[in-house]
């Protein structure tokens, strides 16, 4: 059954098609015969208890400089679509708060991934407490004598903001480091949001390991090596891919979270373990598809994709070719019926 499908991304024009994990789900998405839209998270609109985004019909192509064509501009209604991926990059701000906000309104009618009461309640550096079994010693506050205290205990840390992203703002200060008042002092001014304080972890020379879990379930990792005298191993600053195994304590932590993944409605979740340890859960925008596509001969998307048909057929089922949610009301149904006719006929003339 062909699916409309609209990604809630930023543009599309500068993404790096041989990296970003967003263009492979759309490839697949349109070579299983899925319409697909396109819109900035800025574009998301709710006026009379209905949510709208001014999007673009989209096709996708994997050729450099022309990887992306863009349909006319129109007000599509997103109660009409069947789903919407939520793939715009973090920071996770009121911004970026707001649009989990607005897409709960068509959730799960509508199917988002990931669920957006799950992601705004699961930000990245705050969900990995809830399994503070699986980290390192950790340490969340704002206050200056926590910080010095947590310090003193284990010496060699890690300082980074909370709602920090893709490795800006991360310091690594050793016991003899004189820099710790002044980045304090730096951090006050820049925000006064908690701090996170971690014990350093030596393993991290031999990578950052990021997992992939679709559904709950690992699916693949690649690690990420940094570079010499570089305490942060993310590739856009310059850390080095390298193909990498799911090891048995990679396993023990999948394992543990994956349930609660799953009964979130966290669809496409990306860990990152260093070691022994776990030191992140993402569920804004994971990244790694291609990656690890290109190290284990697999197309992760592919996989994604099942697991999000599979999410949409329990929620829904057919009824005369008409898609009929289990939670809607009959009069919902119909209405809804009609909305996705309109648009499939609109993306398709």
């Amino acid at each position: 059954m062909s699916l409309a499908v609209a990604i809630q991304m930023d543009p599309i024009a500068g993404i790096d098609i041989d990296g970003d994990s967003t263009f492979v789900l759309a490839l697949e998405a349109q070579a299983r015969g899925h319409a697909l839209f396109h819109y900035l998270p800025s574009h998301l609109s709710l006026l009379h208890g209905r949510v709208y985004a001014r999007a673009r019909p989209l096709q996708v192509r994997r050729e450099k400089g022309r990887h992306f064509t863009l349909g006319k501009e129109e007000r599509l209604d997103l109660a009409g679509v069947d789903v919407v991926l939520m793939r715009q990059d973090p920071p996770f701000d009121l911004a970026y708060i707001t649009a989990t906000h607005l897409l709960e309104k068509i959730h799960p009618r509508t199917l988002v991934v990931n669920d957006p009461a799950a992601v705004r309640n699961a930000p990245e550096k705050l969900f990995v407490t809830q399994f503070g079994e699986l980290m390192p010693p950790t340490l969340i506050t704002a206050d200056r004598q926590e910080i010095e205290a947590f310090r003193a205990e284990h010496r060699d840390i890690i300082l980074k903001p909370l709602f920090g992203n893709g490795g800006a703002g991360v310091f690594r200060l050793k016991a003899e480091d004189e820099n710790f008042n002044a980045l304090l002092e730096f951090f006050s001014k820049l925000s006064r949001e908690p701090l996170v304080v971690q014990r350093y972890l030596p393993a991290v020379r031999q990578g950052d390991k990021r997992i992939i879990l679709i559904d709950g379930k690992a699916a693949g990792a690649v690690n990420r090596v940094p570079q010499p005298g570089e305490a942060r191993s993310n590739m856009h600053v310059g850390g080095q891919a390298q193909k990498s195994p799911l090891t048995k304590r990679d396993l023990e932590i999948c394992e543990a979270i994956g349930p609660t993944l799953k009964e979130r409605g966290l669809v496409f979740v990306g860990i990152d373990v260093i070691g022994q340890y776990m030191t992140e859960i993402n569920v804004t925008s994971p990244t790694g598809l291609q990656e690890i596509d290109r190290f284990d001969g697999v197309r992760l998307e592919a996989d994604l994709w099942d697991a999000i048909e599979r999410r949409y057929h329990d929620c829904f089922q057919a009824v005369d070719g008409i898609r009929y949610s289990r939670r809607a009301p009959p009069l919902a149904v119909i209405v809804r019926a009609l909305i996705r006719i309109m648009v499939l006929s609109k993306v398709r003339a």
